[in-house]
Formats: C-alpha cells, sequence, structure tokens
C-alpha cells in the first residue's frame, strides 16, 4: 500500500507551535502494546523497499528522457498538432 499524505492531518498544520503531543505508538507502548519492535522492522523494510522503487522510477525517467530526446526530431510534425489541438 503507497504511504499518502493528508494535509488536514498534519500536526504542523494542525496544532499550535506551543501545544504538547505524542505519538500514538509511544503512547501504546508505555501502556503495554508489546508491537512497538515490529513496527519499527516493517517500517525499515518499507523505507528499504520504497528507495528501490524510487531509484527505478528516476532511471525510468531518465530512459524515457532519453528516448524523446532522440525522437524530437521525427515527432515534430505530431507535437504541432497536437500542440493546436490542446494537447
Amino acid at each position: 500500500m503507497k504511504r499518502k499524505v493528508i494535509p488536514d492531518a498534519l500536526r504542523v498544520l494542525r496544532l499550535k507551535p506551543e501545544r504538547k503531543y505524542t505519538v500514538l505508538g509511544d503512547l501504546a507502548d508505555s501502556v503495554g502494546w508489546k508491537h512497538q519492535e515490529l513496527l519499527g522492522k516493517l517500517e525499515e523494510k518499507r523505507k528499504v523497499k520504497a528507495a528501490a522503487f524510487y531509484e527505478k522510477k528516476k532511471a525510468k525517467a531518465a530512459l524515457r528522457s532519453k528516448a524523446e530526446e532522440a525522437c524530437a526530431g521525427e515527432l515534430a510534425e505530431v507535437n504541432k498538432v497536437l500542440a493546436a489541438s490542446g494537447y
């Protein structure tokens, strides 16, 4: 599942700077929740996978831009037609 950012839920946007806050995992751990270490391990695995995905995405984007530059002359006419159509 891809992580998403929900701006309305960001602490920096919702709380005043002088307000105290806590992290739910730390609070649950302090009252007996036993899965804090598991979440840490899973989060590390997620970060490794996300880094690998990002590197693959950057490589793919670089390859695409290189291919577009190589075909720029051939696609000039097509690009004119598309620009005239509003794309």
